[in-house]
């Protein structure tokens, strides 16, 4: 590959330590590779309590979540460029975005604590997101995933990550659809090259791109992943 690989998806913290996961960590296990650039995000643990379904805002909480996004706009070095996005939790605080912000990252799973989708904060978010024209990585269970892009978000850009593995699985977004919005982007983080080929023979190579979601996946192996693929170099690189 001759084009700048970014990796699209890692997380990237200091206050939760275990896996390890901060931005030296990052740049060990990719530094000497073909991974120039990198998309981050805070670790979910540093945004809420994934354990406690019925979890209550604090102001202390608040406090981890500024700290979580703030340290992502401090990092990089020579070698590595760094993609910042903002982590948004349900104080919907998009009024600390800065414009080193590259992009939002909206995530829970079925069984953690939920978005206050019908909120006035979360209808005033997704138009300041939808206003400066940003990216969503958005990981959810399905109804949520179904309901933000036909309902809430149009015309916003969406990444699904992981090729919908955790958001009601690729087959079933297949079915629904979602594949075929043109404001819906995925990436390849721990998705399996079966359904990396499947998707860009159905959808194409445009809308695809290259992840680790590291700690979980190891950048290096997931890129090598990906230049096996039995498909043109120019894909490859876009």
């Amino acid at each position: 590959m001759s084009s700048q690989i970014i990796d699209a998806h890692a997380h990237c913290g200091i206050q939760e330590r275990f896996p390890p996961q901060s931005f030296a960590d990052y740049f060990d296990h990719v530094k000497g590779s073909e991974i120039t650039g990198v998309v981050m995000f805070a670790p979910v643990a540093e945004i809420y309590d994934r354990y406690a379904f019925r979890f209550e805002d604090t102001p202390e909480w608040q406090e981890k979540r500024w700290a979580a996004n703030d340290y992502l706009l401090t990092v990089a070095n020579d070698e590595l460029e760094v993609f910042p996005y903002f982590f948004v939790w349900n104080d919907f605080a998009v009024g600390q975005l800065t414009p080193q912000q590259w992009g939002i990252k909206w995530h829970r799973h079925a069984d953690e604590p939920v978005y206050h989708y019908d909120s006035p904060g979360c209808m005033k978010a997704v138009e300041v997101i939808r206003q400066r024209n940003l990216p969503v990585v958005f990981e959810e269970e399905l109804k949520n995933t179904l309901r933000f892009i036909n309902e809430i978000a149009t015309g916003i850009r969406v990444i699904i990550p992981h090729l919908g593995f955790l958001n009601g699985g690729y087959r079933k977004l297949s079915d629904f659809g979602i594949w075929e919005n043109p404001d819906v982007f995925t990436d390849t983080s721990l998705a399996s090259p079966h359904d990396i080929m499947d998707y860009v023979r159905n959808y194409g190579h445009e809308r695809i791109m290259f992840g680790s979601d590291f700690p979980f996946g190891e950048p290096v192996r997931e890129l090598a992943k990906v230049s096996k693929l039995d498909i043109s170099q120019e894909m490859k690189e876009a």
